[in-house]
């Protein structure tokens, strides 16, 4: 599949830049949120805001920035469906090629230590659900969680004229799950080790 669209959403922002001006050089539009949109425009990427897109602000500090239709429906539409496509077409649907996110460092901040409702803060919604989405539909989309794995996803890329490959994508799909599975299971730990919610009371 060629890349002709991607989310970028991540907190970490390891080898960013030249993977971001990569895509940019491919012509791939780029679609971006909060944080990472004004690191991208400090390198000069200037990606567009989800907000713009969807033509619906973020909401309550950021809580509900990505879930929408159009972001969702981007990713999980099937390209070979002609009812998918026909809403697509309908509701101002464009296809999302790529997704790149990192989840919130929910383990990293419990681990130096925090306030249960700090902890429950950095619990990450959007995040995964749009890399559960995009490994969902690894047929058609590329879900990078993983800084590590830029440089494979540009050399693919290169060697087939700015296209991922299935296999590419099946591997890239694989570790999502196996991410959100950790993840959900250190945000389970940390539950069941509050004894006395009383003593965490959130404002």
């Amino acid at each position: 599949m060629k890349i002709k669209r991607a989310i970028i959403s991540v907190s970490n922002k390891g080898g960013l830049s030249e993977f971001a001006h990569f895509l940019k050089g491919q012509g791939v539009e780029i679609l971006s949120t909060g944080g990472t949109k004004k690191y991208l425009d400090s390198i000069g990427v200037n990606p567009i805001e989800i907000s713009s897109y969807t033509g619906f602000p973020e909401i309550m500090d950021g809580r509900v920035k990505t879930l929408h239709p159009k972001v969702h429906g981007g990713i999980l539409n099937l390209r070979d469906n002609k009812e998918h496509q026909k809403a697509m077409e309908e509701h101002d649907i464009k296809h999302i090629d790529m997704i790149v996110v990192n989840l919130y460092p929910f383990k990293e901040v419990v681990e130096r230590g925090c306030t249960f409702a700090e902890a429950i803060e950095n619990i990450d919604i959007g995040g995964p659900s749009m890399i559960r989405a995009a490994a969902k539909n690894f047929k058609y989309v590329t879900v990078i969680t993983d800084p590590e794995d830029y440089n494979e996803v540009m050399d693919v890329m290169k060697a087939n004229n700015g296209e991922t490959t299935e296999h590419l994508r099946f591997k890239l799909a694989k570790k999502v799950f196996h991410l959100t599975y950790d993840y959900d299971k250190a945000i389970f730990d940390y539950l069941s080790g509050v004894s006395q919610l009383q003593d965490y009371i959130i404002d």
